[in-house]
């Protein structure tokens, strides 16, 4: 779902390179900061809804796991829109 807010066509990451490898590009249409913002809001929602499910066994669906995703996101951005390299995110991820 991440992808397809920032219109990717990306196949699924098999290892932390291949991730790390992806955050690392910049692109005209996702830049390089929010990709790497993006990929630490997925790995640790990722690792809390696991955590969840062993400690609590409480599930939450992925399209859940998504908004909170959505949300923690645009509360980064929003908050830090006074930086220069911040404003501009504005623009691609909360359109």
């Amino acid at each position: 779902m991440v992808f397809l807010k920032l219109y990717l066509c990306q196949p699924l990451f098999c290892t932390w390179a291949e991730l790390f490898s992806w955050t690392r590009q910049s692109s005209p249409t996702v830049p390089s900061l929010l990709r790497k913002v993006v990929a630490h809001l997925v790995v640790y929602n990722l690792w809390r809804k696991r955590n969840n499910v062993l400690h609590n066994s409480h599930r939450v669906s992925f399209s859940v796991v998504f908004r909170l995703i959505d949300g923690e996101l645009r509360n980064v951005i929003s908050s830090r829109r006074h930086m220069k390299r911040w404003r501009e995110l504005t623009v691609f991820w909360i359109r």
